[in-house]
């Protein structure tokens, strides 16, 4: 027989036809760019670890959600700076909170936009615990019945989908309750399901002002090393009654998206997350690397992994270079 019977690089030979034979597309519709709400007017002010991103007042939020829906990325997610802080996080589900003003704003604008929501209190408590800390450690049920308020609130004022990010034990539940018996049965939750505790957080909770202010989140956060552990996780969040689930970060946890890709059948969402965002920028920024050409290979390998949506602070320019 001749050598060689098949030859693979027949069909690499031209882009077109390279097009037609690719197993993953990118798309628009995969993204949601998630975007700081803080106090002030005519606030834009740049992150310093994360060229490109800003903590933006209610009125800039609007303004940039206008240039989101023009992209055509199909979602943002809001995460509030509040103007003050407190053991309780009080803010978080307060009727005229940061987020619930900017969520009220945009709707306003009628935009084809979907407004999701985190939910967490780590931005508003004063200690930058995901809850409330009891004798030194962060109580669970207490800390529930909060999250609770903070999702009712959130799709009072207009949410289209919440999203519960602190990784308590039985949150989605409760906040599954508490939608249903206040006429909210119709949003959706996007549970970040398998939230790891993970060093690539960093930028965020710069940009977030969320830092904690003693010892760390590894107690309700998920160790890294466990891969069992985040199907049990997901398993269970939809068992109470998630919609979507989420494994947060996304790159390093790649393996852990094809897990629950091929364990599951529902949506999946993965978070592109600052630290991984923040590097190929500075890679980018001293000539390193190509920017637009590996951002494109980071987020296809994320589909690739089996997310069908991926939050990520690139989506706007990824959107643009898609086009």
């Amino acid at each position: 027989m001749p050598f060689p019977l098949h030859r693979p690089r027949r069909l690499r030979r031209h882009e077109l036809l390279r097009r037609m034979v690719r197993e993953t597309s990118l798309s628009i519709d995969d993204f949601i760019y998630p975007l700081f709400v803080c106090p002030g007017e005519r606030v834009r002010r740049e992150i310093p670890s994360m060229p490109g991103c800003y903590q933006m007042s209610v009125d800039e939020i609007v303004r940039e959600c206008h240039d989101v829906a023009e992209l055509g990325i199909p979602a943002v997610i809001l995460f509030g700076i509040p103007e003050k802080k407190d053991d309780v996080g009080s803010e978080a589900y307060a009727e005229q909170g940061i987020v619930q003003r900017a969520i009220r704003a945009i709707k306003k604008e009628r935009l084809d936009l979907l407004v999701i929501t985190d939910v967490c209190l780590c931005e508003y408590t004063s200690h930058g615990h995901c809850g409330i800390v009891v004798q030194g450690d962060v109580a669970n049920d207490p800390t529930v019945e909060l999250l609770a308020k903070e999702a009712l609130s959130h799709a009072q004022a207009g949410a289209d989908m919440v999203a519960p990010s602190d990784m308590m034990d039985g949150r989605v539940v409760a906040i599954r309750r508490a939608l249903d018996e206040n006429g909210f049965s119709h949003i959706p939750i996007l549970s970040y399901a398998a939230k790891f505790c993970s060093s690539f957080y960093g930028p965020f909770r710069e940009a977030a002002e969320s830092a904690p202010q003693f010892g760390d989140r590894r107690s309700y956060q998920m160790d890294p090393p466990n891969a069992r552990e985040a199907l049990k996780e997901v398993a269970l969040d939809l068992e109470e009654g998630a919609d979507i689930v989420m494994v947060k970060p996304a790159l390093a946890y790649l393996d852990i998206i094809r897990r629950v890709r091929d364990r599951f059948d529902v949506p999946v969402a993965a978070y592109n997350v600052s630290g991984e965002y923040a590097m190929v920028k500075a890679a980018a920024r001293n000539g390193w690397l190509d920017e637009r050409r590996v951002v494109l290979e980071l987020l296809t390998s994320i589909k690739r992994a089996g997310a069908d949506m991926i939050l990520t602070y690139h989506a706007k320019d990824a959107a643009r270079w898609l086009r």
